[in-house]
């Protein structure tokens, strides 16, 4: 490979070599214009790992209630009690969502200022009695956080409760962007800090709990702020080693415009290219195709991806903030996006157990 950034060379004898990046040289992956020699390298790393194979699952989003007690300058999905647009699902509402051929239940809601947690118990253990053969996915570590900061449930009792009644793994979401200036500038200094989300996170997987990781990037980050999160990331996942995906999520643009327009796609492709290659231990790298789109989805998987989440029924928090795409995709249409890379579509669950290898 002859790189159009001659300083990229010394960083692939690394990659090539399995030796671990630093912080300078994911930096350097974000500061170069060698878009494409960065995402040869992170190509290579995810075709050593997973060959042509991509990752998809049938799944079904569920968004309990968009009422919430933070006022994230980022957030156009949250509201008040009582305001215009804000919704509270019943227990029986949220089973009546899932139907048959849905692998995963995701569930993410927002921060409930009357809801005990035995409400969310409940919600758990009907869905899981109603629907067995379901893998349910459920609350941030921010959410995890509230239950003690509102009812003084300790994160290791209520995951141990939650699981007891159906949990089976975590969202990566809450994560933001691991910064001090940043959790003060865009008000989301409320909700968990990086030392209590990676906290909440290792009790998840002490527990036998597998979770996932984000990072919301951008908007008014910096490179250097996007490379400490992903380390940050990294060295939790040596610690506790139950993380199965990384997922970066572009800011969408909406109301708060915290930036005038959504980041170009090769800002995402470069993100994701930069996470395959520092995130050397954590097993997959998603390419989220509702903040994406289905053609930059489909170019990610060039770029380190091997993984494009999953039909997605009624997603809420990406869309009330502006994202264009569909609310939700057939099967087919996860098909195209990673055939018209020339990859291998892979059914999986929640867990990452291979349901079916389906034909280029």
């Amino acid at each position: 490979m002859r790189f159009a950034d001659a300083r990229l060379e010394p960083v692939w004898e690394r990659v090539a070599e399995g030796r671990r990046l630093g912080r300078d040289d994911g930096r350097l992956l974000f500061e170069t214009d060698d878009l494409l020699g960065v995402g040869w390298m992170a190509d290579q790393v995810k075709s050593r790992r997973e060959a042509d194979r991509v990752y998809f699952v049938i799944n079904r989003h569920i968004t309990p209630t968009n009422v919430c007690v933070l006022s994230c300058s980022f957030c156009d999905f949250a509201r008040k009690k009582g305001e215009t647009g804000a919704f509270e699902h019943t227990i029986e509402d949220m089973v009546a969502m899932v139907r048959d051929g849905v692998r995963e239940v995701h569930i993410v809601g927002g921060h409930h200022p009357d809801w005990p947690f035995e409400y969310y118990e409940r919600m758990i253990g009907a869905i899981r009695a109603a629907h067995p053969e379901v893998q349910i996915k459920a609350f941030t570590a921010a959410e995890i956080d509230y239950f003690w900061r509102r009812w003084r449930i300790e994160p290791k009792e209520s995951l141990a409760r939650l699981k007891a009644v159906g949990l089976q793994s975590m969202p990566g979401g809450g994560a933001e962007i691991f910064s001090a200036r940043l959790a003060r500038l865009l008000r989301y200094t409320g909700k968990a800090d990086p030392d209590r989300w990676c906290e909440i996170h290792g009790i998840a997987h002490s527990l036998g709990i597998r979770t996932n990781a984000t990072m919301l990037y951008g908007h008014v980050e910096t490179p250097a702020e996007r490379v400490d999160h992903l380390i940050r990331l990294r060295e939790q996942q040596d610690g506790s080693g139950g993380f199965l995906t990384f997922i970066p999520l572009a800011y969408q643009v909406g109301t708060t415009r915290l930036v005038p327009r959504q980041t170009p796609p090769t800002d995402s492709l470069k993100t994701i290219a930069a996470a395959r290659l520092l995130l050397d231990n954590f097993p997959h790298v998603e390419a989220y195709w509702v903040v994406l789109g289905e053609e930059t989805t489909s170019v990610a998987l060039h770029f380190g991806a091997d993984d494009i989440n999953g039909t997605l029924e009624d997603e809420r928090i990406q869309h009330m903030a502006g994202a264009p795409t569909p609310a939700g995709v057939a099967r087919e249409q996860l098909f195209r996006m990673i055939r018209d890379a020339g990859k291998v579509p892979v059914e999986r669950d929640a867990l990452y157990n291979v349901v079916r290898v389906w034909p280029r």
